[in-house]
């Protein structure tokens, strides 16, 4: 066990390598120019190409990759083109806010999603599960964009009950105000999350009912409940944890989409004005920590497969 995590450890710095190189390129290869963030219409262009060297645009591709890749070895992720302040600094700035959301919208999926699941296969074409279903369908369905304007439009402009924008309001320091101001995104995120790890857990029960483990526990006279709690359960959730390890680099990434609607403080909010201003420093930041988490999440994910798996266990 300790070999192959170590070899699965090792791995990571030539993927980590490849995906810096090729996400450099395409980053560099965009269409857009990054020094029309900084050109105003009365500058000539001298004044733009010394702009231009001053951020070593000027500089070929691989030269400019290398130069990025020794300082982020040194730890120093270099500065954004966009505030020239350091990107280091303003993900760790950011970080608490998404993880805080996407946390939280992670804690309220597995609540609702687990048991709805095994509810949903234990009654299955019964009308509950037909409903469940068709929530469901609704939920992977709709864009989440789409069902947060919803929200706001319905609880933030219509009802009045709860604030649409940011994390905070301006003047007030309590964690009531955060809360608030999360309970829009945080039900985005956990409607969306539910409809996708409902389905996992209730497919994956629906045929853990059918092994003959399950008709021995009946032969032996366990009702259903038990043979849910005690051995369809920890079968019914191995698919949650592959979904689990991939779901971490979104924790510390977060939600493009959802932080840029409520314009949450967020590394999602952070990532996507970088894409749009072509901030590569930036980009290439949250590329690589996504990446890392990636594949540390993977490897988490297949650590605790052989955990709950006795069967993985002994193969490996």
């Amino acid at each position: 066990m300790i070999q192959t995590i170590s070899k699965r450890v090792l791995q990571i710095i030539p993927m980590l390598f490849i995906i810096s190189l090729v996400s450099f390129a395409l980053v560099q290869l965009a269409p857009g120019d990054p020094i029309s963030s900084f050109v105003t219409p009365n500058m000539n262009p001298d004044d733009v190409e010394r702009i231009r060297q001053s951020l070593g645009l000027d500089q070929p591709i691989y030269v400019q990759y290398f130069k990025w890749l020794g300082n982020v070895l040194q730890g120093n992720f270099g500065y954004s083109l966009i505030n020239n302040q350091p990107v280091l600094g303003q993900i760790l700035d950011r970080l608490p806010a998404t993880i805080g959301l996407m946390g939280t919208a992670l804690f309220f999926t597995l609540l609702f999603s687990i048991p709805l699941g095994l509810i949903a296969a234990a009654y299955e074409n019964t009308k509950l599960d037909r409903f469940l279903n068709a929530v469901s369908y609704v939920g992977i369905s709709i864009p989440i964009f789409w069902f947060a304007m919803i929200l706001i439009d319905v609880f933030s402009i219509q009802l009045h009950w709860l604030p649409s924008l940011g994390m905070r309001t301006i003047g007030v320091e309590s964690f009531w105000d955060v809360a608030k101001h999360a309970i829009l995104p945080v039900t985005a995120l956990t409607f969306q999350g539910c409809a996708s790890y409902y389905r996992y857990v209730r497919s994956n029960t629906i045929n853990q009912l059918k092994e003959e483990y399950v008709l021995f526990g009946y032969a032996k006279g366990l009702s259903k409940s038990q043979i849910m709690r005690d051995h369809v359960l920890k079968n019914s959730l191995l698919p949650v944890i592959t979904l689990l390890g991939m779901y971490l680099p979104q924790i510390i990434t977060g939600a493009f989409i959802t932080e840029s609607v409520f314009s949450w403080p967020g590394m999602g909010s952070l990532g996507i004005n970088a894409i749009f201003q072509l901030d590569y420093p930036m980009i290439m930041a949250i590329t690589m920590f996504s990446a890392l988490l990636l594949i540390i999440g993977n490897l988490l994910a297949d650590i605790a497969y052989t955990i709950v798996d006795p069967r993985i266990r002994e193969v490996s």
